[in-house]
């Protein structure tokens, strides 16, 4: 049994959770018409009625700040191979987009070109939740195309294997 006075050491918490494998994106907004976007896997669907996800960045992130202003953002799913563009949006500064093809959704948000798939997203509730910001946001577009996702596993890139997935044979378990 844990001493309720014992906190989770931080790297602790980051060790567990490596184990937690997530797809990877990259979150873009355009700001006062300046596009901005970085790596996030803190990203989760939230209701299918209406569609609705939910996205975390870290308060110091421009794009978390720009999507506050903005009060809209774009989730591009990345396939696998682009592990160099999620880590080209993931560091910090310069003009990010300036040799990234992208074009501007319906929704009027940043969307990349060759991403595996995009949602653009109106943020409805912000939450402030320690270092981060939490945006829900209902999907307002949405498109993807055939391939396979980028994955991120215990701090490194990879890939998922679609051979191990047969939509014919999984069979659908109920929740219990």
């Amino acid at each position: 049994m844990v001493p309720a006075d014992r906190r989770l050491d931080p790297q602790e918490f980051r060790n567990v959770m490596g184990h937690f494998a997530s797809g990877v994106t990259v979150v873009t907004t355009l700001d006062a018409e300046t596009p901005l976007g970085t790596t996030a896997s803190a990203v989760s669907s939230l209701s299918l009625e209406p569609p609705m996800l939910l996205v975390a960045l870290n308060q110091d992130s421009a794009t978390g700040q720009g999507i506050h202003r903005a009060r809209a953002f774009a989730v591009n799913i990345l396939k696998d191979g682009q592990e160099a563009l999620a880590e080209h949006f993931a560091r910090k500064g310069a003009d990010k987009f300036a040799t990234v093809a992208h074009r501007l959704g319906p929704a009027g948000q940043p969307l990349l070109e060759d991403a595996l798939a995009h949602l653009e997203c109106r943020v409805t509730e912000e939450v402030a939740a320690a270092t981060h910001t939490v945006f829900l946001a209902e999907v307002e577009s949405a498109g993807a195309r055939a391939g396979t996702p980028l994955a991120y596993f215990r701090g490194r890139f990879g890939r998922l294997d679609p051979g191990t997935y047969d939509p014919e044979t999984t069979a659908r378990k109920g929740s219990g």
